[in-house]
């Protein structure tokens, strides 16, 4: 059986906020179990055992080879992917960048990263990281 699949999944990710004020996207790749080609703010599927945070620290070095300081929950969504017969739960923190520059280490998951102002987005955005960044710019007007 597969999570989000035959049953609701839990996939976590992560507003990365860097020095600068930007934050970090990726672009799924050929290989990305939904969405492929959009950009994202990235994360993982929770494993059974795992916490929220290790995940997203596992996740982050595994695919960026990144070292993020988890600072706050920003929300919590149904992705509902209803074409690709998915649903998810998604809890999404916000954190910044305590480490390595970024690099693709699965590239068959991640076409391209890159730091932007939360103005200037790429696109097509993900269904959960264009929640993401309405929740993101509300909460950066509510400071």
């Amino acid at each position: 059986m597969k999570q989000g699949i035959d049953y609701v999944g839990v996939g976590v990710g992560a507003v990365v906020v860097n020095d600068a004020g930007q934050v970090f996207l990726s672009q799924r790749g050929e290989q990305a179990s939904n969405e492929r080609g959009t950009w994202e703010f990235p994360g993982g599927k929770v494993e059974f055992g795992a916490t929220l945070h290790d995940t997203l620290k596992r996740e982050f070095m595994e695919e960026y080879g990144m070292t993020i300081e988890i600072i706050e929950l920003l929300s919590v969504d149904d992705h509902i992917l209803e074409d690709e017969a998915q649903h998810w739960v998604s809890p999404t923190f916000i954190a910044k960048s305590v480490g390595n520059a970024p690099k693709i280490l699965e590239p068959h998951k991640c076409s391209a990263i890159g730091w932007f102002d939360i103005d200037n987005l790429p696109s097509p955005l993900s269904l959960i990281t264009q929640y993401n960044v309405r929740d993101y710019r509300e909460k950066l007007r509510d400071i």
